[in-house]
C-alpha cells in the first residue's frame, strides 16, 4: 500500500529533508527501520513529526567533504509510520517508502540537516500499487537466490520466500542483501518493478557465478 493519501506527484512536498547514508536503500511501498541518534537527525525527525512525517532517504557518495558528501541523483521519499523514543534519547522509527525522486537542487543550509528540492514526476507510477506480476518466474528467482545465499553463507525464511507477493519479496531482498552502493542505486533507479526484479535476479546470478573470495557467515533473519 501507499503510505499516505498521495495520488499524484504534485501532492508530495517539493522541498524535503534528506538523510544521506551510504549503502542504505528505501524502495516504494517497503519499510526501513532506522535508529536515529545524531543530534542533527534527531532535530530532523522532530521537525518531520511536527509536519507531514516525511523525509527523503538518499545515498551519500564518496565525493565531497567528509561532513558534506555528495548526494546520489535519485532517492526515495519515506513517511514515518512508527516512532519510539528510547531512555537514552534515541529515536527508533520505521520509514515506509512513498515515491522516488530526482534531486533538482540542494537548498541553502538553514537547518542542521540537509534539504533538497525534489522532482517526483519521473516516478509518479510509484504512487500506484504494483499490479499482479504475471512475469515473475518464481522458480528462477528462488534458484538465483539460493545460489547467492550459499555463496555468502546467508539464510532466509524459505517458507516466506516461497509464499510472499513478488513485490514484497523483491523489494525486501533488494534492501537487505549485501550489495554495494552502486548496485543498490541501480536497483533504486530501475524504471519499473519488473526492471528491478530482473536487475536483482541478474545481480544474484552474476555474484553466485563469481567464486572468488570468502565471506563471513551472516544472517538476514
Amino acid at each position: 500500500m501507499v503510505a499516505g493519501p498521495f495520488r499524484k506527484a504534485c501532492d508530495l512536498p517539493q522541498a524535503i529533508a534528506v538523510f544521506p547514508l551510504p549503502g542504505v536503500l528505501l524502495l516504494p511501498h517497503a519499510q526501513l527501520p532506522l535508529n536515529i541518534f545524531e543530534p542533527r537527525y534527531l532535530n530532523m525527525i522532530d521537525d518531520a513529526m511536527a509536519a507531514e512525517r516525511m523525509i527523503g532517504m538518499i545515498q551519500a557518495q564518496s565525493a565531497g567533504a567528509a561532513d558534506q558528501p555528495s548526494l546520489a541523483r535519485v532517492g526515495c521519499l519515506g513517511r514515518i509510520t512508527s516512532f519510539a523514543e528510547t531512555s537514552d534519547g534515541r529515536y527508533l522509527i520505521t520509514l515506509t517508502g512513498v515515491c522516488r525522486f530526482s534531486v533538482v537542487s540542494e537548498l541553502a543550509a538553514r537547518l542542521p540537516y540537509r534539504q533538497v528540492r525534489a522532482d517526483y514526476a519521473p516516478f509518479e507510477a510509484d504512487l500506484k500499487p504494483v499490479a499482479d506480476d504475471s512475469g515473475f518466474d518464481r522458480m528462477r528467482f528462488l534458484k538465483a537466490l539460493k545460489a547467492y545465499l550459499e555463496r555468502h553463507a546467508l539464510d532466509v525464511d524459505w517458507d516466506t520466500a516461497k509464499a510472499a507477493p513478488g513485490e514484497a519479496l523483491v523489494n525486501s531482498l533488494s534492501m537487505a542483501l549485501p550489495f554495494g552502493p552502486g548496485e543498490r542505486q541501480a536497483l533504486l533507479e530501475a524504471q519499473s518493478f519488473s526492471d528491478r526484479r530482473e536487475a536483482l535476479i541478474t545481480l544474484m546470478e552474476i555474484d553466485a557465478a563469481d567464486q572468488s573470495g570468502d565471506d563471513e557467515p551472516r544472517s538476514l533473519q
